[in-house]
């Protein structure tokens, strides 16, 4: 992994620095934490923890064609927000019985606007359960090399990363569920964009903004959702013309309005603002015809046809195969939903389901409903819980 990873990260100048790793013994196991940014952030953990031994917790689409792989690589598979207690299970199995340690991505996605995404309150307890020393990784530019709205294209951003020794066995003893989840929550925070403008990181590319209306999909100045185009160098309103240039620095410049927002963070948290509001006062709603894929264990993907998936204050229903498929999932089921850009090439998903099967759902012919849905998800599990 670390030979496959070179070539990459030499083209990102790639350095790293650590702190308090000498807490750490030299075969110690451990559980790495990292932000989840894009590809690049599997090449850099192989190459910084090098000759270390590790496992890797990962989507368990990932091991569909190439299970053998995967496990060859240390690979554990989990479905994304689903509760999945035998995960806890097989961290334990890597500490006591392999001696190895584990590297786990709590955000569970890629960041949409470049700032963190919620973490699962479970996190504290699960660190109080495993009991083994915790290790930060985090990085910076490779969002910004690889954002994932702008369509695996690569920028030339250098690339780097930190890694902190953050608690050790007995400091996590000591510390309540919520101390433990409040330092985990300082840690994960951050704004890419931001940190890009403050350290004046150029990204010249004539491709910066394209797919920019899957994280921008609502128009601050005439409201219309879905309407927005991102390509080249603009996002552009289709209904009311408004216009805004991503600089080479990663502001927003109103071309031929009053500028409504400079960052892309704040037009995002506005619409969350907006959703949020849609969800109290009882106007929100999703109904969109959606292509189905169906996971069930992990040889293959099973593609079903179409469907229709609805979302609202009491959670999803899918309906498909002719109403053979008819699933409902409780809006408190999850803090978080698992949604992607060009999932495996494929196309946006809307991912739902359990520990048994999940629908992966491609909405056909509704633009930014991926990025709301995520959303929409994430404040009525907040308003409820």
């Amino acid at each position: 992994m670390k030979a496959a990873s070179a070539s990459e990260l030499k083209a990102t100048n790639f350095t790293y620095k650590t702190i308090g790793m000498d807490k750490l013994g030299r075969k110690e196991p451990c559980l790495y934490l990292m932000n989840h940014s894009s590809f690049i952030d599997l090449k850099i953990v192989a190459t910084i923890l090098y000759p270390r031994r590790f496992n890797i917790v990962m989507t368990s689409d990932g091991f569909v064609g190439k299970r053998w792989l995967m496990r060859s690589l240390g690979c554990i598979p989990t479905n994304k927000f689903v509760t999945d207690t035998a995960l806890v299970r097989n961290m334990t199995k890597c500490f006591n019985r392999l001696h190895t340690s584990v590297l786990l991505y709590p955000e569970a996605s890629y960041s949409f606007d470049g700032t963190a995404t919620p973490l699962p309150y479970g996190l504290g307890k699960c660190l109080k359960i495993l009991g083994v020393p915790v290790v930060f990784i985090k990085t910076e530019g490779a969002f910004l090399r690889d954002p994932l709205y702008n369509n695996l294209q690569l920028r030339q951003v250098n690339v780097s990363a930190t890694m902190e020794y953050l608690f050790s066995p007995k400091q996590i003893s000591d510390m309540t569920v919520d101390e433990i989840n409040a330092k985990l929550a300082a840690c994960f925070t951050f704004d890419n964009f931001r940190t890009q403008q403050e350290q004046g990181v150029i990204v010249d590319e004539a491709f910066r903004a394209d797919g920019l209306e899957r994280v921008l999909y609502k128009c601050p100045h005439c409201l219309a959702e879905g309407t927005t185009v991102g390509s080249g160098t603009t996002v552009v309103c289709k209904n009311c013309g408004a216009s805004y240039e991503l600089t080479e620095l990663g502001y927003l410049n109103a071309l031929n309005v009053q500028g409504k927002f400079t960052h892309v963070p704040d037009w995002y948290a506005w619409q969350r603002q907006c959703v949020r509001e849609e969800l109290e006062n009882g106007t929100y709603s999703l109904d969109v015809p959606v292509k189905v894929i169906i996971m069930k264990g992990t040889k293959a993907v099973y593609d079903i046809g179409n469907g229709r998936l609805t979302h609202g204050l009491d959670g999803f229903r899918l309906v498909a195969a002719d109403g053979k498929l008819d699933y409902r999932q409780s809006a408190k089921a999850s803090y978080g939903l698992y949604a992607d850009y060009n999932w495996y090439e494929l196309g946006d998903i809307i991912c739902i389901g359990d520990n048994d099967y999940l629908y992966y759902c491609f909405p056909q012919g509704a633009d930014g409903v991926v990025a709301k849905t995520r959303l929409a998800t994430e404040e009525l599990y907040k308003m409820l819980k």
